[in-house]
């Protein structure tokens, strides 16, 4: 299947955290759409691999995507080499995505910016014809990075998710073991930043909505610069 969008992200509920909204919008728009989770978040305190899969199904259902995938990559371990660029390249060249949504490629946590190097790095090698992995050479149109987790970084431009809100939060609670911990968890004394992982990206969402005049958005940087053609016809308020 060849996908209009695919959103690569180190771990299951990355995605939805960060772009989750912009993928339901554009599945609502018609156009196939797809995840690749880098890592099955083996490293994290709540839940196991095999409930984050689970979950992962659930909150793609929800967001209407039409294919998903996890590499089984090594969390909280991703690094940038031949082998793990070869892998991500392959899926490139199977699903053929037009546009690909990567991490924003500087952060706090490894595995997030690595997958940002990856992930583009990947999109490159996967057009080159000798390159020696199956399938036909192909390198997407357009690449996108999102800057939800680095509230530092202006964007390019952000996504009106307003009506795409609440769906994109039936999506993260998805991940009931993350977003929903037992009690005997909630009592413990390792501070989690997971605890307020949500409530956050919501607040960005608003503040990005704001911004560009509407309730919720999320936000996206490309290093090139955008071309338009009607300048009477853009968006956003300037006074």
């Amino acid at each position: 299947m060849k996908l209009d969008l695919l959103a690569i992200a180190a771990h299951p509920d990355d995605v939805e955290l960060t772009c989750g909204g912009t993928l339901i919008k554009a599945a609502q728009h018609g156009y196939k759409t797809g995840v690749l989770d880098l890592t099955r978040g083996e490293m994290g305190t709540r839940g196991n691999p095999e409930t984050r899969l689970h979950e992962a199904a659930r909150a793609a259902r929800i967001m209407g995507v039409k294919m998903r995938a996890n590499l089984g990559l090594p969390d909280a371990h991703l690094e940038v080499n031949e082998r793990y660029k070869l892998a991500v390249a392959a899926k490139i060249r199977e699903w053929q995505p037009h546009t690909v949504i990567l991490p924003y490629w500087e952060g706090r946590h490894p595995d997030h910016y690595n997958a940002a190097r990856l992930g583009y790095e990947a999109c490159f090698l996967a057009g080159l014809k000798q390159l020696g992995i199956p399938g036909e050479a192909f390198r997407p149109f357009k690449i996108l990075y999102s800057t939800t987790y680095d509230e530092t970084v202006r964007p390019t431009f952000a996504v009106d998710i307003t009506a795409q809100f609440e769906k994109r939060r039936q999506a993260i609670l998805a991940y009931e073991s993350q977003f929903s911990p037992p009690k005997r968890q909630r009592k413990s004394k390792v501070h989690l930043p997971l605890d307020q992982l949500e409530n956050r990206v919501n607040l960005t969402s608003r503040h990005y909505g704001r911004m560009i005049g509407v309730k919720y958005a999320e936000p996206f940087l490309v290093r090139e610069i955008m071309q338009i053609d009607d300048v009477i016809k853009m968006p956003v308020r300037s006074v």
